[in-house]
């Protein structure tokens, strides 16, 4: 399985989101320390759920690293985390959150 997929798996599993993009950015960091050749290193999650409704940005990011452990210790080095809730508006503009 691939780091992607297991991103993405793991975090369905533990949220149920309304709405997911795992995004790979590792060629964006060419050169920088933790990519390597072939990618799945750098990645972006943006997500929606309800979830994590009540929970500081700090508690979020805390438990979306939590469950990617197991991403992590098959070479993900690193994780941009961008989550919300359906009613939280999206910082990038168009209301409530979207991943549009």
């Amino acid at each position: 399985m691939s780091i992607r997929d297991l991103i993405e798996q793991r975090l369905r599993e533990a949220f149920a989101p309304q709405s997911l993009e795992v995004i790979d950015e590792s060629e964006r960091h060419r050169g920088h320390g933790g990519w390597r050749e072939g990618g799945e290193t750098h990645f972006r999650i943006r997500m929606v759920a309800d979830t994590l409704a009540g929970q500081s940005r700090v508690a979020r990011h805390r438990a979306v690293n939590d469950c990617l452990k197991p991403a992590f210790d098959a070479g993900l080095h690193a994780l941009a985390i961008e989550v919300r809730t359906p009613d939280e508006r999206d910082p990038r503009g168009g209301g409530p959150a979207s991943l549009a």
